[in-house]
């Protein structure tokens, strides 16, 4: 589905998660020692618009790149307008190159949580479709671990009122997407769906998470 469809949605106020609550995102999961490579490492995710969730990490101190893509699907080398049909199988998603010295694979499973929902199914708000579905790719044992306890931590405490939907996956192959989607929201700001989607996410990050920003 075309992020333009359904836009009178998209104009409603947008908070994270459960829109109206205030979603505390429990922080009782233990940091491990991850395998790193020449000082950085990979965490990849999926929650929805890969505009929003790259926006969102590129503000974090300790995130050397964001890069939009898609992965999880059967499609060799999909392109955008095949994403949207939803049939390749593929979630847009990023993959994130971190330096864990400054910034834990922990702290970046909190910040994914809590700047999307994980209780609706194949949806984040007007995006409806199997490519905004909510799921994390692993490159690791240790990733995998923290991850499951992470959502069970949030289960146990009921969180967001609801099932947590999630996915937990190894992650394939990640085929980055084309060169106009990279970026996207530090380069479109005053495009509609930016404005009305992305920088309401944007506003909350800093107000939750000042400390953890570059600026």
């Amino acid at each position: 589905m075309k992020r333009i469809i359904g836009l009178f949605l998209a104009l409603l106020p947008f908070s994270f998660c459960a829109k109206e609550k205030n979603i505390v995102v429990p922080k009782g999961v233990e940091t491990k020692n991850m395998e790193v490579e020449n000082g950085v490492e990979k965490a990849t995710f999926a929650g929805g618009c890969f505009w929003c969730t790259e926006a969102v990490f590129l503000e974090l101190k300790g995130v050397k790149t964001v890069v939009s893509g898609y992965i999880g699907g059967k499609t060799i080398n999909p392109t955008y307008s095949e994403i949207g049909t939803g049939e390749t199988g593929h979630a847009e998603a990023i993959e994130i190159t971190f330096d864990p010295a400054v910034i834990s694979f922990g702290e970046l499973l909190e910040i994914f949580f809590a700047t999307h929902d994980p209780t609706t199914l194949n949806r984040q708000g007007a995006d409806i479709g199997t490519q905004y579905r909510s799921e994390i790719f692993y490159h690791n044992p240790t990733q995998k671990q923290m991850s499951q306890d992470y959502i069970a931590l949030m289960t146990s405490e009921n969180t967001f009122g609801k099932a947590i939907v999630t996915k937990i996956s190894e992650a394939p192959k990640f085929y980055v997407a084309e060169e106009y989607h990279q970026n996207y929201y530090n380069q479109n700001k005053s495009q509609g769906y930016c404005s009305y989607v992305i920088t309401p996410k944007i506003d909350k990050l800093k107000k939750l998470y000042q400390m953890k920003l570059k600026n």
